[in-house]
């Protein structure tokens, strides 16, 4: 994928009678099929009246036709994927945000973004498939006819914008992140090359296709290398061995409560786990605790890549290397794709084995939030975008996120880590999975609190666990508040949540 600056380009890659885009029960949609299905997609919306950079909003439920209308579209416009859960309020939201110039969703949907693009008097345009179609292909269709000929119709150009996302707006109302032609594709050049991604590569996808996690890593990443992506539709545990043996993957990309729920319902498919070895495991978009990734490496026989990323960068800003590297749990390895330093709140570049805010700079990082000046004077210094995470460099240019600088407890003035108390209680016999938050307290501010799920058929008091942490941590990392719960909560993409979830599990 070599000097391809445009999703267009990135799709040339591939061999027209290599599979592109497979799915459960569907024949594969080559690479030819996929070029000429861009191509007959970009000149339908020419003639509804969307072009370049106009913004399509994509409300389709996981699977292969919605990684092909991620693909097909932005090689003519820009896409936004939405969340297919969310309420209507969220959606009318979202839909004024982008400035949405049409909507796009499976035929005969119950979603409520139909009624609320129709209000808003967005376009809504249809997609049809039959399971008889290759995986991926689909027809647009639009109830309300044409709008006449887009006046910038034709491919994408590089500087063009590819994809637009919301933050996550966990602590402030979600910002708008434009990501280009270049961000995007520049972005899967850096994923395939951290995990050397060949033609042969074969990616089981499980990740939502809203979030640019599964559109990056596992999509585009798997399309700029001319290989195959297999799009399940979603992430289910109980049925991820039974899709393995059908997908036949070499490899797969999750964030890490996804590996956690794979590795509990591994002993019992372990004949699937060694006919289909995986040349590696990759994690990204939130903290892989090192016992976790210990026994992936110890369950799958295969190395586990932990990645760094986020939304503002097109996703991947640092990765550990495949073998021979070194990989180090509990890093999230070396500068991938582009560059990485740690400032100071003065804005000076510090030493390595200094800790401050992890800044980043590159082809793959967005021009800056839309419409937002604010945002953009507090998160560009000098160049660099600041990430909001809290990191070190080591000797060898290792990355370790030491927290997230809004997730950071103050206690008292004492500044503690979570991830340092979730590290110490995995090492508990008992807990199978953790999150350490704050909880507000009337005199320090902020207190130590921790979520924990026991594994199955473990049993641990609140007290025993609180001894445990102490004879690890200073005492006022302890937690004073320990809940047992049988889930986690989690954000949409699976991700654990700290900021609001004292709230959420009423101790605010």
């Amino acid at each position: 994928m070599s000097g391809a600056n445009t999703v267009w380009n990135l799709i040339a890659n591939g061999q027209d009678t290599a599979p592109a885009i497979t799915a459960s029960g569907r024949s594969a949609l080559d690479y030819a099929g996929l070029r000429e299905h861009a191509k007959q997609t970009v000149e339908k919306l020419n003639a509804l009246g969307i072009g370049r950079n106009d913004r399509v909003a994509i409300v389709l439920p996981n699977g292969p036709e919605m990684a092909a209308a991620f693909i097909t579209i932005a090689c003519g416009a820009t896409t936004a994927p939405l969340n297919p859960d969310y309420r209507a309020e969220e959606l009318e939201f979202y839909l004024s945000d982008l400035n949405a110039k049409a909507l796009v969703v499976e035929h005969g949907s119950a979603s409520p973004a139909v009624a609320v693009a129709k209000k808003m008097g967005v376009a809504v345009h249809e997609i049809t498939w039959d399971d008889s179609d290759p995986a991926g292909y689909f027809t647009i269709t639009t109830p309300s006819g044409g709008a006449g000929a887009a006046p910038s119709g034709g491919m994408a150009e590089a500087d063009d914008i590819a994809m637009v996302l919301h933050t996550s707006g966990t602590t402030s109302r979600p910002k708008l992140v434009p990501l280009s032609q270049i961000n995007v594709t520049q972005s899967a050049h850096n994923v395939g090359a951290s995990v050397a991604l060949t033609p042969d590569g074969r990616c089981m996808n499980i990740m939502p296709l809203f979030h640019i996690h599964g559109l990056i890593a596992a999509v585009l990443t798997s399309i700029g290398a001319g290989a195959s992506v297999f799009c399940t539709t979603g992430f289910n545990a109980l049925r991820f061995f039974s899709l393995m043996d059908e997908a036949k993957p070499n490899w797969y990309t999750a964030v890490p409560t996804m590996h956690q729920a794979i590795l509990s319902r591994a002993p019992r498919n372990a004949k699937t786990i060694a006919e289909y070895p995986l040349r590696f495991i990759r994690s990204s978009s939130s903290s892989l605790p090192p016992q976790v990734m210990a026994e992936l490496e110890k369950t799958f026989t295969t190395p586990v890549i932990e990645a760094y990323g986020m939304t503002e960068a097109a996703h991947q800003m640092a990765s550990n290397p495949l073998p021979p590297k070194a990989r180090k749990p509990g890093t999230v390895g070396l500068a991938a794709g582009p560059e990485v330093a740690i400032m100071n709140l003065e804005g000076r570049i510090l030493d390595q084995g200094e800790t401050g805010e992890i800044v980043i700079r590159g082809a793959n990082v967005t021009p800056g939030y839309e419409a937002n000046d604010a945002a953009n004077a507090e998160a560009f210094t000098n160049g660099w975008f600041r990430t909001g995470d809290q990191g070190v460099l080591d000797d060898e240019g290792y990355l370790s996120i030491t927290g997230r600088l809004k997730e950071i407890i103050n206690r008292g003035g004492e500044k503690i880590s979570p991830r340092e108390v979730d590290e110490i209680l995995l090492d508990h016999a008992a807990v199978g999975q953790v999150v350490t938050f704050a909880m507000p307290h009337d005199k320090l501010g902020e207190e130590v609190a921790a979520a924990v799920v026991l594994r199955e058929g473990a049993a641990a008091t609140e007290e025993e666990l609180r001894a445990f942490t102490r004879e690890h941590l200073a005492d006022f990392k302890v937690p004073r508040k320990i809940l047992f719960l049988d889930e986690i909560p989690k954000g949409a993409t699976g991700k654990l949540q700290r900021i609001g979830l004292a709230e959420k599990l009423g101790l605010a």
